[in-house]
């Protein structure tokens, strides 16, 4: 759904929409998994979206050439319901691991990964055999505009950075929580936007600056409440009583 949305909009519009996941882990860990929100925790929520908001107002009107109001309306809700898609399967892999049998290790969660994304190749490779996508890799790497050594380079490279991306998550929600997974993969969209202004030249705008620094607000602010949780449950020790000045004041 996210390839395909991303084949209709822009990469900025894309990533916009994309970051609506925190909200919809936000969302979907409150009922899947009784998640419990601090200040500091639905204030990261609040500012990180509107951090998305207001990239909105910069790339709400930019489509790309070609492209009927039907397609861009297509990509559109798809990239949504690929965010809601992944925004529900953290919740639901954090659930997975408190019903495991067995204790939740890393080498589990390699395991966990590996099989899933084993499911996810076979799915997506049997779609591809049946569109015959498959036999537009040469031709799309012969109209590579940077070169079909490059877009063999891209391809693999994309692959990895996405195994990773994801084992990353997956062992971050092993560590800690869904919510925590989705914070940090929302953290991506500055990031992203930065990268573009890098790549492609692209305008560093105003909007983009105060994008970047909402976000940077609610990723601290999210880990100021973390810390603190963690200052809270930590155990205190109680002091002892010395016995033997007691038992000298009473002789």
């Amino acid at each position: 759904m996210y390839s395909t949305g991303l084949s209709y909009i822009p990469v900025s519009t894309s990533s916009l929409l994309f970051s609506t996941e925190l909200a919809f882990t936000a969302l979907f860990a409150f009922f899947i998994v009784k998640q419990k929100f601090t200040f500091y925790s639905f204030n990261s929520i609040v500012v990180m979206t509107l951090g998305a908001a207001v990239l909105a107002l910069h790339t709400s009107s930019d489509r790309p050439p070609g492209v009927t109001n039907a397609k861009y309306l297509l990509g559109f809700f798809l990239t949504l319901g690929g965010a809601a898609l992944l925004g529900l399967s953290l919740p639901l892999i954090e659930l997975s691991y408190r019903f495991s049998t067995v204790p939740i290790t890393y080498t589990v969660v390699l395991q966990f990964q590996t099989v899933m994304n084993l499911v996810a190749t076979i799915f997506i490779s049997v779609a591809m055999i049946i569109n015959k996508d498959f036999q537009a890799i040469p031709r799309e790497a012969r109209d590579y505009e940077i070169g079909e050594v490059k877009y063999y380079v891209v391809l693999v490279t994309t692959a990895i950075v996405w195994q990773l991306l994801f084992l990353g998550l997956i062992g971050i929600i092993y560590c800690s929580s869904s919510l925590f997974a989705g914070i940090l993969n929302a953290f991506l969209l500055p990031l992203t936007e930065v990268g573009a202004v890098i790549a492609y030249n692209e305008k560093f705008t105003g909007e983009k600056g105060m994008a970047l620094a909402l976000c940077l607000w609610g990723f601290t602010s999210f880990f100021i409440g973390e810390y603190k949780k963690a200052r809270k449950s930590e155990p205190t020790i109680e002091p002892t009583e010395d016995l033997s000045s007691h038992s000298n004041l009473h002789v």
